[in-house]
C-alpha cells in the first residue's frame, strides 16, 4: 500500500488536466478495467489473509481500515518537516479515509447492531495502535509515518461492496482461475 501510494503520489506531482481534483484513476471501468479483471483483484484480495487483529466482515473492516489511514494522516500532519511528497501521501490518505467513511455512511443503514457495535470497536482497536505515536519524539513519529505500510488490498474491495450493496460473496481464486 506504501509503495502504491508513493507511486500515487510521484504521478500526481505530473501535470494533470485542468481543474482535476483527487487522485489520477488508473484502476477501474473509466481506464478499461474489465469486470472479470476487477473480479480476479477481488478475489485475490479476499483470498490473502488480514493482518492479525482486523475484522474479517466487510462493515468491521473498513471502520478498521478508515481509523488506520485516519491515524496515519494524523501522524503526518504533526510533521513540522514534512516535504512535497508526505504531503501528498497525507492528501492521498485523506481521500482514501473519505472514500472509506462513504461507503460506511451509505451502508449503515444495513448493517445489524452488531455489525455497528464491531465496527465501532474495530475503529477503536485501530486508532488505538497510532496513540503511542503521539508523545514520541518528531523523528520517532516522522519514522513511523514513512514506515506505515498500509492496508490490505481486501479494504477497498469492501468499500466498494458496502457502497454498491453487493452481498453475494466475492469469487473465490478458483472460481476466476487462478488455482
Amino acid at each position: 500500500m506504501i509503495a502504491s501510494l508513493a507511486l500515487a503520489a510521484a504521478l500526481s506531482l505530473q501535470t494533470s488536466p485542468a481543474g482535476q481534483e483527487g487522485p489520477i484513476v488508473t484502476a477501474g471501468p473509466a481506464s478499461g478495467e474489465t469486470v472479470e479483471a476487477l473480479r480476479i483483484r477481488e478475489a485475490v484480495a479476499y483470498a490473502n489473509p488480514l493482518p492479525r487483529g482486523a475484522p474479517e466482515q466487510d462493515y468491521p473492516l473498513v471502520a478498521w481500515c478508515e481509523a488506520l489511514v485516519n491515524g496515519h494522516v494524523a501522524i503526518g500532519e504533526g510533521l513540522t518537516d514534512a516535504d512535497d511528497l508526505d504531503r501528498d501521501i497525507i492528501r492521498l490518505g485523506r481521500l482514501e479515509a473519505a472514500d472509506f467513511r462513504e461507503a460506511l455512511q451509505a451502508a449503515e443503514p444495513r448493517q445489524t447492531p452488531a455489525s455497528l457495535a464491531a465496527a465501532r470497536a474495530a475503529a477503536a482497536e485501530a486508532t488505538a495502535k497510532w496513540a503511542p505515536m503521539k508523545t514520541q519524539d518528531e523523528s520517532v513519529r516522522d519514522q513511523a509515518f514513512g514506515l506505515f505500510f498500509g492496508l490490505p488490498g481486501r479494504c477497498e474491495h469492501a468499500a466498494r461492496r458496502l457502497r454498491d450493496n453487493i452481498t453475494t460473496p466475492p469469487a473465490t481464486p478458483e472460481e476466476v482461475g487462478l488455482e
